[in-house]
């Protein structure tokens, strides 16, 4: 889909989750660089309207919890009055960690409940609010809307102390195919990308040397992969008709070791 353009002349808008930091920053950025709108959806204490203000024009940062409907539905509404809402990323998210029976007892079933409900339920919420609205576009090449979600490769490779997380992510992976078929006739794509070990503010806090070690576990390049590769996938996702009910590893060739 031709991201600059569309047959109206509308501006395609992009809405990302997750917008304030890391891969989801990354990604409005790109995206606002390639000519469109970004709508950045965060919590309110996130750096997103800082990032807002710092694009500037055809930048809106909405405040939401992902798992609220009215919050969600709120920023969808913000990127109408902006052009057309032609993308949707989902990258907000939590990495709770816990083992299954801990020194303290098995993992608590709130905490458990907690991730999914963000990680899960918040990108569906976010996947059929966005469908419902482009199902009215005008087709762009075929589509009328794309919609990238986060997994992790913890969905396939979940390590210790991951229990919750990489079920949540394994759930977006099965969300990914699905979805795809529940909205082919409405010429909406769903793609989902599964990220390795990213230089995102989850690892800001950690010493160099854990940082160095981490990224020396990828075969090749053996680093930590950058949140513009991330970004730049997204784009290709968009540009890229073909690319449809599929979840891609963007992670070097790590397969994670068990801790």
């Amino acid at each position: 889909m031709r991201w600059s353009s569309a047959p109206d002349g509308a501006l395609p808008v992009a809405l990302v989750t997750g917008g304030g930091s890391g891969l989801g920053a990354a990604t409005a950025t790109a995206l606002h660089a390639a000519g469109g709108a970004v709508v950045i959806v965060d919590l309110p204490q996130s750096p997103g309207q800082e990032l807002a203000a710092e694009l500037g024009q055809r930048a809106l940062f909405c405040p939401a919890d992902v798992r609220d409907e009215t919050q969600v539905g709120a920023a969808i509404a913000a990127a109408r009055e902006l052009g057309t809402l032609r993308a949707a990323v989902t990258c907000a998210g939590v990495a709770t960690p816990g083992r299954v029976l801990g020194r303290k007892g098995p993992l608590p079933l709130e905490t458990y409940k907690t991730v999914l409900d963000i990680n899960v339920a918040g990108t569906f919420n976010v996947l059929r609010l966005a469908a419902e609205a482009m199902a009215d576009n005008e087709p762009v090449d075929g589509d009328r809307g794309v919609v990238v979600m986060t997994a992790s490769i913890a969905a396939y490779d979940g390590q210790v102390g991951q229990a919750a997380y990489a079920s949540s992510k394994g759930a977006i992976v099965g969300l990914t195919l699905s979805a795809a078929r529940d909205l082919a006739d409405k010429q909406i794509r769903v793609m989902t990308i599964a990220p390795g070990t990213m230089e995102t503010p989850m690892m800001a806090g950690l010493p160099q040397e854990t940082k160095d070690s981490l990224g020396s576990m990828v075969p090749h390049p053996s680093r930590l992969g950058r949140p513009p590769e991330f970004a730049m996938l997204v784009e290709h996702i968009i540009a890229n008709p073909m690319l449809n009910g599929e979840v891609i590893r963007l992670d070097g060739a790590l397969r994670m070791p068990p801790r």
